[in-house]
């Protein structure tokens, strides 16, 4: 797989991948990331097409998703994880 090129966004990283037959598209905010595979065919055959492809309406579906990730990972770390408790100081004598 190599990258073929970058899709401009003013929050998320969007890089285009190309691997044999198949194109990939990967979003990145924070520690999140998703990726959508595509076969390549008539219309879809490189970045150019990809830039078309991940249009508003496609980045808003995967904002949306990000905002549901972050809600399962933060309520999966709070069922899992300890409450961190204020840090205690040694005595210092």
């Amino acid at each position: 797989m190599r990258i073929i090129g970058y899709i401009e966004h003013p929050r998320l990283k969007v890089t285009a991948f190309k691997m044999d037959t198949k194109l990939s598209v990967k979003f990145e905010t924070g520690m999140l990331e998703q990726t959508y595979k595509f076969r390549m065919q008539q219309g879809l055959e490189g970045l150019a097409d990809l830039q078309k492809l991940v249009d508003e309406t496609f980045a808003a579906k995967v904002e949306e998703q990000f905002a549901i990730m972050q809600k399962a990972s933060f309520a999966a770390y709070e069922r899992h994880l300890p409450d961190e408790e204020e840090d205690e100081f040694d005595t210092i004598i």
